[in-house]
């Protein structure tokens, strides 16, 4: 499939459902505390995107049935929410996408319950930055390659595991557009970037250092195969002229 460039006023629309996403999170920040469901949060969620007139684009996505993906611990992506309370010690990603007036916005993060011990601490951090990091090598003229390989060498800096199935995407008016954005490759190699392409940029670091994932039985739910943490940080980024522009933050 063809990649879809959008506009400056496009990327306005999109810039809309990103702040709202990312005023969103500030509120989940303060949601996760020990003894909280990921199934309130979600419902949460649905509401404070219901007053900011928005809506959550994943529920009802190929059947996924709520308005987030909500992982703790060792599950990584695609988590269902459930009743069972947030314990201290925990972490859980909760990701989200927006659609406001038929424009998407996607961003995922990891958050503590309480204070993580010293090595997952260490995991979150070192994934953030890896994010950042793949960010700046988004700019015109540069290639998915060059993404890749920066996020990759933060993990094998960190001795973490690299979930190298989840890959990030284009975005626009669904979810999933051309091009996969894995978060490993060559430098130089790949889709060269262009001004008004959008895509995700979503690292998934393992505390265990191989990053192999399992498939639930529901279909969705991806957790490691060692049973060791794995975090996910994730923002909508625009290619612009003046360099990457973070729509989800």
């Amino acid at each position: 499939m063809k990649i879809v460039i959008k506009s400056r006023k496009e990327i306005e629309y999109m810039r809309e459902a990103g702040r709202i996403l990312a005023a969103c999170h500030r509120e989940i920040a303060k949601w996760v505390q020990p003894g909280v469901t990921t199934l309130e949060i979600d419902a949460s969620v649905e509401e404070y995107l219901k007053g900011a007139g928005a809506s959550p684009e994943q529920k009802g996505y190929k059947g996924f049935p709520f308005a987030t993906c909500a992982s703790v611990n060792d599950v990584v992506c695609h988590g269902f929410p459930d009743r069972r309370p947030l314990q201290a010690g925990d972490v859980v990603t909760i990701d989200i996408v927006v659609n406001k007036n038929g424009w998407l916005a996607d961003s995922g993060w990891t958050y503590a319950v309480s204070e993580p011990v010293p090595a997952v601490a260490r995991l979150m951090k070192d994934t953030q930055k890896a994010l950042y990091k793949g960010i700046e090598m988004a700019k015109i003229g540069n290639t998915l390659g060059d993404i890749g390989h920066i996020i990759e060498q933060e993990a094998l800096t960190g001795g973490y595991g690299l979930v190298k199935p989840l890959v990030g995407h284009g975005i626009g008016k669904v979810i999933h557009e051309p091009p996969d954005v894995p978060c490993y490759g060559t430098p130089g190699k790949g889709r060269k970037l262009k001004e008004g392409m959008v895509i995700t940029i979503e690292p998934v670091f393992t505390l265990g250092p191989f990053g192999a994932v399992l498939w639930g039985d529901d279909g969705w739910t991806i957790s490691t195969a060692d049973g060791t943490v794995g975090v996910q940080y994730e923002h909508t980024i625009a290619i612009t002229r003046d360099g990457p522009f973070i729509l989800t933050e």
